[in-house]
């Protein structure tokens, strides 16, 4: 087992993600500068490491722009900014993310996403493929270093732009569970993230990742994106995840799932396998992983629910298995940012990851 302190970052709900009932919209919660300002000052305040910015386009708002706003108020705690390959193009995209990296100070942290872009429909191989030449691009330009680069998806000669600082490219976290996904994992991210699953499916992932890593000469962290219910009882926690769904409407959760650009993925198909499979057992895929979130959410679809020890020992159990980092959130964020944050944290050995130079 690792004995290094793990990463422990929050969820900041940009994209119309935020309920008390799953599901049934409340315009007090959806996603505004001044809600998630908010959420991020409370992660902040509670002494979280970093906080996800997720990307979308039709919900919520933007992730660089929120970003770039909340710097001033940011003293300590890093910001996983979440950007999608190509979008931007890379040259823009690297000096957009070099000055956000100097306003906080050299604690930017960038999440890539690999999704189809709106209007457009590619094949996996070819997203992934953009994917690996921005995230190149990228780790060059960031790193202070010419690029030299002549790809399919971009012809590129020129020297980095001035805004970069420290000579040391962000963290580059990134996941997916596809072959193409891993491949580009395996050769370009610092951390790679993977959704809820089983022990023995993570177990498995570790050791996979691991594997390709190494044959590209490099090693990964890896990071598991969950969600959170934690009462001062496994009842009551229990209690509060059948209360979440309670006025979800089977129609209305399809519909919040077909929203998402990524909503055919192999990852969120995954989380739709786990739903399956626990149907049997009230959501439950094995000791305190409840699938019910993923009725009425794509992507991470799955909490861990238990009061404050039984969360910190399944925390450990995932630290056994290899994670490094946990990307954690709650419904509504505010006040599971609360509970999270008073009663679990302490118990836990955390850090910010250090910028590797």
């Amino acid at each position: 087992m690792t004995t290094t302190p793990a990463e422990i970052s929050w969820f900041a709900a940009l994209c119309d993600d935020d309920y008390e009932f799953l599901g049934v919209d409340d315009p007090s919660l959806r996603s505004s500068y001044p809600h998630c300002r908010d959420i991020v000052l409370r992660a902040q305040q509670h002494g979280f490491d970093n906080v996800l910015l997720p990307s979308g386009y039709e919900l919520g708002i933007d992730s660089v722009a929120f970003a770039a706003a909340i710097a001033p108020e940011i003293d300590r705690m890093q910001l996983l900014v979440a950007v999608r390959a190509g979008e931007m193009w890379p040259p823009q995209l690297a000096r957009q993310l070099a000055t956000l990296d100097a306003m906080l100070r050299s604690r930017l942290t960038i999440n890539i996403i690999s999704s189809d872009l709106p209007g457009e429909s590619r094949s996996s191989a070819d997203r992934y493929a953009r994917t690996r030449e921005v995230m190149h691009v990228l780790r060059e330009l960031l790193s202070g270093r010419s690029v030299d680069h002549h790809g399919d998806c971009y012809d590129l000669e020129l020297d980095p732009p001035r805004a970069v600082g420290s000579g040391a490219c962000p963290p580059l976290y990134f996941g997916g569970l596809s072959d193409d996904a891993r491949e580009v994992a395996a050769e370009h991210a610092d951390v790679y993230l993977m959704w809820p699953d089983t022990e023995a499916a993570v177990r498995d992932l570790v050791a996979d990742m691991t594997a390709r890593a190494a044959r590209f000469g490099r090693t990964l962290r890896f990071g598991y994106r969950v969600h959170t219910i934690v009462r001062d009882s496994e009842s009551d926690a229990r209690a509060a995840a059948t209360q979440l769904v309670s006025k979800l409407d089977a129609g209305e959760g399809a519909r919040i799932r077909a929203r998402s650009l990524d909503s055919q993925s192999v990852g969120v198909r995954r989380q739709a396998e786990l739903r399956e499979q626990a149907a049997h057992d009230d959501g439950y895929i094995e000791d305190n992983l409840w699938t019910g979130i993923g009725r009425a959410r794509s992507g991470c679809g799955a909490a861990i629910v238990g009061d404050p020890d039984q969360v910190a020992a399944k925390l450990a159990r995932y630290r056994a298995l290899g994670i490094d980092a946990f990307i954690l959130s709650g419904y509504p964020h505010l006040d599971a940012c609360d509970r999270f944050g008073t009663s679990v944290l302490p118990l836990v050995d955390h850090a910010p990851f250090a910028r590797q130079r």
